[in-house]
């Protein structure tokens, strides 16, 4: 979950690299396709598509039309009231809302740890994006960020229940190309001349094969061995690789805010990969520490 997490870290800096004349809702919808193919590509050599289980109609429908909207969401969020407070509502939000549906849906109860983890998360990530500019508040843009972050939160859970019957490739590869599709209309409408330069080429392929394919295959993965919201708080992993990237290949400098959310993000997810040994001592018949507690 956190190498998936890390990958989806260098979206951004990727997205900067892009040519000029890229929008972002065509850039999201290249990523999505180029990934989707890639994935579909992958499973079907490994000949993980043929599980024998039939694939359940509306909740594949669900998941391909939640990822297409959160692209379409989160893009237009953050255009609407800007990268800051557009990346923290719409991330912020995801783990929060997937815990809540997972405990609805699935019956899973993060618990205590999880909630301290995911409160000194975001409230890290809030430091860290918020520190890096203006503020701009925008009505419209706070709640296509707060659809993107619920839109992510139901993919995470009904992928899970995918998972269930179905090979972690297969279920990301179904997934990525039916939300594509749905996708096709912006690629069809906006220009992509810019895709014949080099530059352009190579973007689309970091974004797709990289932060798609390979991301996803490690999320999938990752989703099948922990709970729903766990799952969705390691994601807040993001914004700190997109951050070290800013450092140590942009230039940027941290300031003091942004240091300190790095070290709420630190906190939030030791807590968390704390509570997964004490799972696992306990699965070997170990004694937890008596400060680390969870719930089955």
């Amino acid at each position: 979950m956190l190498l998936a997490a890390a990958l989806w870290g260098t979206t951004g800096t990727a997205q900067a690299l892009a040519p000029a004349g890229a929008q972002p809702a065509v850039i999201g919808s290249l990523r999505l396709a180029i990934g989707g193919l890639g994935l579909l590509g992958f499973a079907a050599l490994r000949g993980t598509l043929r599980s024998g289980s039939r694939w359940p109609i509306a909740i594949t429908l669900v998941a391909a039309v939640s990822m297409a909207a959160y692209q379409l969401a989160f893009f237009a969020g953050v255009a609407k009231t800007g990268v800051a407070v557009g990346t923290v509502v719409g991330i912020g939000s995801s783990p929060i809302l997937a815990g809540l549906i997972s405990f609805l849906v699935l019956g899973e109860r993060p618990g205590k740890v999880w909630g301290m983890a995911t409160l000194l998360a975001v409230l890290g990530c809030a430091l860290l994006i918020g520190s890096g500019g203006s503020i701009q508040v925008d009505l419209l843009g706070i709640t296509l960020a707060l659809g993107a972050g619920l839109a992510y939160a139901i993919f995470t859970v009904v992928s899970k229940q995918l998972l269930a019957e179905h090979h972690p490739e297969a279920v990301m590869a179904v997934v990525m190309c039916l939300g594509a599709i749905f996708l096709v209309p912006f690629l069809v409408a906006e220009d992509i001349s810019w895709l014949g330069q080099t530059r352009g080429l190579l973007v689309a392929l970091h974004l797709g094969l990289v932060t798609v394919a390979v991301a996803y295959t490690l999320f999938g993965r990752g989703l099948q061995l922990v709970p729903v919201a766990t799952a969705a708080t390691l994601t807040l992993a993001e914004p700190l690789t997109a951050s070290s990237l800013g450092v140590f290949l942009l230039g940027e400098k941290l300031s003091q805010p942004a240091l300190t959310g790095i070290l709420l993000i630190f906190a939030g997810l030791a807590l968390l990969s704390l509570q997964g040994k004490a799972k696992l001592d306990a699965s070997r018949g170990r004694t937890p520490p008596k400060d680390i507690q969870f719930r089955h």
